[in-house]
């Protein structure tokens, strides 16, 4: 019998145009198609870590859209929540390296299919069905129509003792001023209780600091009772407020020693990482160690989907550590 999801993951789904070789977007000749967008990730990692989820997306009815259903279901996560759109298009975003496999995006397509997600087609019943919503949806809040959708879910959620786990993986480049990129971010973060999030992501923003512990009460002062702060190959942290499930408290892991080939899609394999554990009842020690070995081994290929690993493989990873 088939288990019902625990956990509803919100955003987009693109294509990713991988590059041949590292370099800046001139000199690189050639890139391969590959599905992507920080979501869609996250649904699929949640998948292979036996946690297959509900994935709330809108995607396009053109070839490219077909393609994203296609990896979504045959990688196990269900289409049931996700509208085909046949008025815009889909997001295309070319990926480039620097030598270190570290990468950088160029965002194509204004007005597609991913600001248009529709909050209406998950029912009241479903959010009391669930432990978890996931926003990670860096393209979809920058557009006013999903970011009403995904702040409703988060409302409605709350309202029926839902928890909610939000990456604010930023994209500022894609929103229209500074004021309501601000505001947003003020609001999702008030209905959040668990945040992954960067230097990077909040750097220029009133919660930014270089310190992960001063960073990790700015962003709980908004909301979380807890953070997860990731460094890259610096590893990542976690700190938890008294009112947190789990009590105050604070935990670090310098990371994996891995042969790095592709940074993409690492941060959204540690937030899978990190839900998954959760939904194993882990503790925040645990559910830290564990997401930050899914997220070492989704460095070791190119493209964030192939490489999103299993329980057996991150086990093998932290034995051998």
């Amino acid at each position: 019998m088939t288990q019902d999801p625990e956990v509803l993951v919100v955003g987009e789904t693109l294509i990713d145009f991988l590059p041949s070789e590292p370099g800046p977007l001139p000199a690189v000749e050639s890139f391969s198609r590959r599905a992507g967008g920080a979501a869609a990730n996250v649904a699929i990692c949640l998948s292979r870590l036996d946690a297959a989820p509900s994935f709330l997306s809108n995607v396009a009815a053109d070839g490219f859209g077909d393609f994203l259903v296609e990896t979504l279901v045959s990688n196990g996560v269900s289409s049931e929540l996700l509208t085909r759109d046949p008025s815009h298009e889909t997001t295309l975003a070319f990926v480039t390296h620097d030598a270190a496999g570290d990468r950088s995006f160029s965002f194509h397509g204004t007005d597609t299919a991913d600001g248009y997600l529709d909050s209406s087609v998950v029912s009241d019943a479903t959010l009391e069905g669930l432990s978890w919503v996931c926003i990670d949806a860096p393209v979809a809040l920058a557009a006013p129509n999903s970011r009403g959708a995904i702040v409703d879910l988060c409302e409605r959620a709350r309202e029926r003792d839902c928890s909610v786990a939000f990456d604010p993986n930023t994209r500022r480049d894609r929103w229209s001023d500074d004021e309501t990129f601000f505001e947003s971010l003020d609001r999702l973060l008030s209905l959040t209780d668990i945040c992954k999030t960067s230097a990077d992501d909040l750097r220029g923003t009133p919660f930014a600091a270089e310190r992960a512990v001063e960073l990790a009460r700015n962003v709980q002062r908004a909301g979380p009772h807890t953070v997860f702060i990731t460094e890259g190959a610096g590893g990542a942290s976690v700190y938890s407020a008294e009112r947190a499930p789990w009590g105050a408290g604070s935990h670090t892991h310098a990371g994996y020693d891995v042969s790095v080939a592709d940074t993409t899609g690492a941060g959204d394999a540690f937030l899978g990482g990190v839900l998954a554990a959760l939904l194993a009842k882990e503790d925040p020690e645990e559910v830290l160690e564990f997401a930050t070995g899914v997220a070492a081994l989704t460095t070791t290929e190119m493209g964030a989907i192939s490489a999103l690993p299993d329980r057996e493989a991150v086990r093998t990873l932290r034995e051998s550590a």
